[in-house]
């Protein structure tokens, strides 16, 4: 990849954010006065989230790799109030340890999970166990798992939504997208019945995701962000090969802030997995974002642009076995990135079963050739060496 287009885009990125970034926080708390400075809790910040009304800390916290409970309910000590998990993620097992961490605190915080379900009876039935898991009568909000195009929202699936709406099992129905957001974002935010969208949103992806966010802000929507680090690689050891070219000391915080700074996005969902990873994390909603942060993430994204997949598309249907080369890339960045084997492993081994099988190694050249600089052979050929194994 051309290292200068790859700085172009990047400050393209970051010149796309809207005015609305730099407006006057209106829904923060009074400024602490000078002595208060001293102390030693984190400095908050809180947004609306769109037309729900839900009031939500800037960062809030993503569940999906945590598996120490009492992470989370320091998260809710230290003032965060928003919560995410998934029906799906570890098994089941996420949303058990969450509603534990969080049942004497549920009236503070806003709680959301989500289906990955393709019926409305199987959607519900889910609902009914994520509410038994988490401990909890109702969701703040309920989403729609992993969408991508506007097909994809079915009408049985929003019927879904406002069922349990109507039965007061969840207060607001969203949708989440990991891609395709160009198409999709604009029109879950031209949608009556969808109020909530949360979708995969960083400094590497397309300026357009911006620009949609941007749209969905304006028509009401409450937006949250998840996928926020760009790949993680935070949690990388000095022993791995790539950790000398990936690990960079203060990327992940100027990755967060770089998305708090975006006013259209009303809360972010960063996973974190220990005391260390929150405390950063909760400094994004006070530390501004400044040209240090800008040039930290450029040469971040030199660093990982031949590892990391930014989801734009380009890919889809260019392999000559059909393989779905974006959600391969993801889960091989739950092991690399997030140093999640088992969830990566997980995701991979539930495709279908030739793309399972499949072998890059079969092939004599790659057909797909990634825009962004991701070297696509590569990676698959170490995703499937890795989680077949």
């Amino acid at each position: 990849m051309n290292r200068t287009a790859s700085r172009r885009t990047f400050l393209a990125a970051g010149l796309a954010l809207p005015a609305a970034a730099s407006a006057a926080r209106s829904s923060d708390p009074p400024p602490a006065p000078p002595q208060a400075a001293k102390s030693a809790a984190p400095a908050l910040e809180y947004r609306i989230l769109g037309k729900t009304g839900l009031k939500v800390t800037s960062v809030g916290f993503g569940c999906m790799i945590t598996s120490d409970g009492s992470v989370i309910e320091r998260a809710a000590d230290m003032g965060i109030t928003y919560f995410d998990t998934a029906r799906v993620y570890q098994n089941g097992n996420n949303e058990r340890m969450v509603g534990a961490a969080l049942r004497n605190k549920r009236k503070n915080i806003v709680l959301s999970s989500k289906t990955g379900a393709h019926t409305r009876a199987e959607a519900l039935d889910q609902l009914d166990t994520s509410l038994k898991e988490l401990g909890t009568d109702h969701l703040d909000i309920w989403y729609l798992h992993g969408k991508t195009r506007p097909e994809d929202v079915t009408d049985e699936l929003i019927d879904a939504q406002q069922t349990a709406k109507q039965a007061g099992k969840i207060r607001f129905a969203g949708v989440s997208t990991h891609s395709g957001q160009a198409r999709l974002i604009p029109f879950l935010a031209a949608h009556p019945k969808i109020d909530v969208i949360l979708s995969a949103y960083n400094f590497t992806l397309e300026p357009v995701v911006t620009t949609v966010l941007e749209q969905a802000a304006k028509a009401g929507k409450g937006t949250v962000a998840m996928k926020v680090m760009a790949g993680g690689f935070r949690r990388m050891k000095p022993d791995d090969p790539n950790y000398q070219k990936l690990k960079q000391e203060g990327a992940m915080l100027s990755a967060l802030k770089w998305v708090v700074h975006n006013r259209n996005v009303n809360t972010t969902v960063p996973s974190m997995t220990d005391i260390d990873q929150l405390e950063e994390n909760i400094r994004a909603m006070s530390a501004p974002f400044g040209k240090d942060d800008e040039k930290r993430l450029a040469a971040q994204l030199e660093r990982i642009s031949p590892l990391y997949c930014r989801m734009c598309g380009a890919c889809q249907d260019q392999c000559r076995q059909g393989l779905p080369v974006e959600d391969m890339l993801r889960f091989l960045t739950y092991a690399d990135g997030y140093g999640q084997f088992a969830l990566g492993r997980e995701h991979f081994l539930s495709l279908a079963p030739g793309h399972v099988a499949a072998s890059c190694g079969d092939c004599d050249s790659c057909t797909v050739q990634c825009p962004h600089g991701v070297k696509v052979a590569e990676r698959l050929l170490r995703a499937q060496e890795l989680f077949r194994c």
